[in-house]
């Protein structure tokens, strides 16, 4: 009788299932055209980002640069004077010897920052185009250029 029993239910549930019709899932066709679809969308959006992120770290040097000017400038109304060029832009953050009114560091993060490029600021005192000059060469680290190539001044 148990056995008849185990039998039964064993047959019931094979008859409630249904006949399949239709495969799940997708085709190598399916596949192969949204693999194209997202290919040709990121061809279209990379450039794109690509330029923003060019463009954003020009952006960012000329911020730094304005920073940077300005705590020069702070240390100009402190000290009477510009740090010259051997003294550089270390003398917003460290004390240079014998200099009455020093009142620094002047930059919060108590470290000089690196341009965009990961190269140290150029500071010249005097300058060609004002007291000082502030400025780093872009990408490229040469004098003059384009886009993200160009130079970045004070």
């Amino acid at each position: 009788m148990i056995r008849h029993f185990y039998m039964s239910r064993r047959t019931s549930s094979n008859q409630r299932r249904k006949p399949r019709t239709g495969e799940a899932g997708f085709t190598l066709v399916e596949l192969l055209v949204v693999l194209v679809i997202l290919v040709l969308l990121a061809s279209i959006i990379g450039p794109r980002v690509i330029g923003y992120l060019g463009s954003s770290r020009s952006k960012t040097a000329k911020v730094q640069i304005e920073g940077l000017t300005t705590s020069l400038e702070l240390f100009h109304i402190d000290v009477g004077r510009y740090p010259t060029t051997p003294e550089g832009l270390e003398s917003l953050v460290k004390k240079p010897d014998r200099i009455p009114g020093w009142n620094g560091p002047y930059i919060s993060k108590n470290a000089i920052p690196l341009d965009p490029w990961g190269r140290a600021y150029r500071y010249q005192m005097p300058g060609k185009t004002s007291a000082f000059d502030l400025y780093t060469y872009g990408r490229d680290d040469k004098e003059g250029g384009a886009d993200e190539d160009a130079d970045i001044s004070n």
